[in-house]
């Protein structure tokens, strides 16, 4: 379903002509296709939708990094394009989760699963992937993870 809302939207944009929305979703697909081809020379599957979700959070990251660098760098015109391609990605992403809703669903897969020191790790994180993937910042619920796994 992903797939098809960005290549509809891909062909929605060429039609009006709007360039950065077409060479976004361009980069998005190129994207997709490189890691269907890397999944296929493993043996595995296309990617499913939460694969595809992290990708396009991954996506996003790269795009927040470069973002300031350009911002340090002085290249406001660069910057801005980051910008528009950031809000593009992150328009066929779903709504994320506050910190607080993170916080709570972290803190209820902790005890779900018992988790008793940082050997679980591994586990809470493979939880909550499989059930968050797209709606939570996985590099903020490490350090959330980690802060009350240390408390026990």
């Amino acid at each position: 379903m992903l797939r098809e809302n960005i290549n509809n939207a891909l062909k929605d944009a060429m039609k009006s002509r709007n360039e950065r929305t077409v060479s976004t979703l361009r980069m998005v697909n190129a994207g997709i296709k490189n890691a269907d081809i890397e999944a296929r020379g493993h043996g595995k599957e296309p990617l499913n939708e939460a694969e595809l979700l992290s990708l396009m959070q991954k996506m996003i990251k790269q795009r927040q990094e470069s973002l300031e660098l350009y911002e340090k760098g002085g290249r406001p015109e660069l910057a801005q394009q980051e910008k528009e391609e950031i809000d593009i990605i992150s328009g066929y992403l779903p709504q994320q989760m506050s910190d607080v809703e993170a916080g709570s669903a972290i803190s209820a897969i902790l005890q779900e699963i018992n988790a008793e020191g940082m050997k679980d790790m591994g586990r809470v994180m493979t939880a909550l992937k499989e059930r968050f993937a797209g709606k939570m910042d996985f590099g903020k619920a490490s350090g959330k993870i980690k802060e009350l796994l240390n408390k026990k």
